[in-house]
């Protein structure tokens, strides 16, 4: 995100403190990561952080979950965007479902799914 440093700043701490929130509220909830943050812009929907724990990798969840708020971005005409990083073994599931490199960052590839039709 092209954020300054104190917004950035802001994010990461809103981010950490709603995560450790969730874990410390529902303990007994078992967790397959962290949460999905995203915003759902007028015409882009940019993935903000995606993780499954290792146990969860590779069964169908990410793919389920992103197969989910694709088909939303396609019904409200949006694009879907993410950072990954370069060497990422999702990286595969990303192109799967339809994701391309839009740009290429050094370690982070900025990837793109644009609303199909």
């Amino acid at each position: 995100m092209p954020w300054h440093g104190v917004q950035k700043d802001a994010f990461l701490r809103s981010h950490f403190g709603a995560t450790a929130r969730e874990l410390r509220d529902h303990p007994d909830r078992r967790q397959a990561g962290r949460p999905l943050y995203l915003h759902r812009g007028d015409t882009e929907i940019p993935i903000v952080d995606i993780a499954l724990l290792a146990e969860h990798r590779g069964r169908g969840v990410g793919s389920s979950l992103l197969r989910d708020l694709l088909a939303e971005a396609d019904a409200a005409g949006k694009r879907v965007t993410i950072h990954v990083e370069r060497m990422t073994p999702a990286f595969r599931m990303y192109r799967r479902l339809g994701f391309s490199v839009v740009e290429d960052k050094g370690v982070y590839l900025f990837l793109e799914r644009p609303p199909t039709t």
